[in-house]
């Protein structure tokens, strides 16, 4: 695909993607892509610090701190959402460069360990701290007045004027991030991620790219916190587990990891609305779903988008197939042994 090509594809989509409330008026379908947008950017910075060689198991706890210092800011300081919500992801990023320095030092298993401890430390502080609502959370998050642009008004009360909010903040993500793959930071991320020591031998300063990494993916799950507390209108830490890390890990995956930018969100569609579809069977649902995730893990390592490019997909099936038989197989009993 050319780059004019790329462009037009691009204005497109962000044009579809503008015009999506008018033709989609119904508000449990809106809901269900306002939250694929937030797991989308989330997604995101998983394949960031990924790219450096890193797997980051407390993408949840961040989404907490941005999610609970916007609450506060706005709930207890009375300060406007468009405040709040920039405020909120400087904190999560601020803790994320803090936490960052001593834990960068290690990488691998350790680093993941690390993180993940991390993760369930985060909600049981803030379930202690009575002063923020304790295990019961911040409630009753005022909804951010209308914006008016021009002659529009944008009710943020309202599923269409969230989803604008949403489309912005990943529009966002989706810019910086692109600029910074495409600059000299992005070439680092990719070097580190092939091979630290050799990148570093030939110049790179590993630690400061990866804490550079860890800290912008901590500033927009941090970012994304703030709107999803005032989205769902209460912050209560026990939404914020490890397993929600888990669930972004995934949407990535399936949507493809060598697509750090398109393949989060396909994913986080994809991971979205394939429960909504099996809700009708409630008993079958982790089963099938786990099957399919499985499936999609083994036969595409490079994710849906894969298929796009035909190519991609082929050298994903043939590598991956002749495991799966020859795995089936030795599995499976073998007769006339006793014959």
């Amino acid at each position: 695909m050319s780059r004019r090509t790329r462009r037009v594809v691009t204005a497109a989509a962000v044009v579809a993607a503008a015009a999506l409330p008018v033709v989609l008026r119904n508000p449990y379908c809106l809901n269900l892509v306002i939250i694929a947008g937030m797991n989308a950017a989330l997604a995101m910075t998983f394949v960031l610090t990924l790219r450096t060689g890193l797997v980051n198991m407390a993408i949840a706890a961040f989404l907490e701190i941005g999610a609970t210092a916007t609450a506060v800011l706005m709930v207890k300081a009375g300060w406007p959402f468009w405040v709040s919500l920039p405020v909120g992801a400087v904190a999560a990023a601020l803790v994320g460069l803090i936490v960052g320095l001593p834990l960068l030092k290690n990488s691998g298993f350790t680093f993941v360990m690390l993180t993940a401890v991390f993760a369930m430390l985060v909600p049981q502080v803030f379930a202690s701290l009575r002063s923020i609502g304790g295990f019961s959370g911040l409630q009753g998050i005022p909804t951010p007045p209308p914006v008016h642009l021009g002659g529009l008004e944008l009710d943020l009360g309202s599923k269409s004027g969230m989803y604008y909010v949403m489309l912005a903040l990943v529009l966002f993500s989706v810019v910086g991030l692109q600029a910074l793959y495409a600059g000299r930071a992005g070439r680092a991320w990719l070097s580190i991620g092939l091979n630290p020591r050799l990148a570093g031998s030939v110049g790179v300063n590993v630690f400061r790219n990866r804490l550079l990494a860890f800290v912008v993916a901590c500033g927009i799950a941090g970012m994304i916190g703030g709107l999803y507390g005032v989205y769902l209108g209460a912050v209560v830490p026990t939404q914020f587990t490890v397993f929600k890390t888990i669930s972004i890990h995934i949407a990535a995956i399936v949507g493809g990891i060598p697509f750090p930018l398109l393949g989060p969100v396909v994913g986080a569609a994809f991971m979205t609305a394939l429960p909504e579809l099996l809700r009708w069977a409630p008993s079958a649902m982790p089963i099938v779903l786990g099957v399919l995730y499985i499936l999609a893990i083994l036969l595409l390592p490079d994710g849906l988008l894969s298929l796009v490019w035909p190519q991609q997909g082929e050298r994903a099936l043939v590598r991956w197939l002749p495991r799966l038989v020859g795995g089936l197989r030795r599995a499976a009993p073998r007769g006339g042994g006793e014959g």
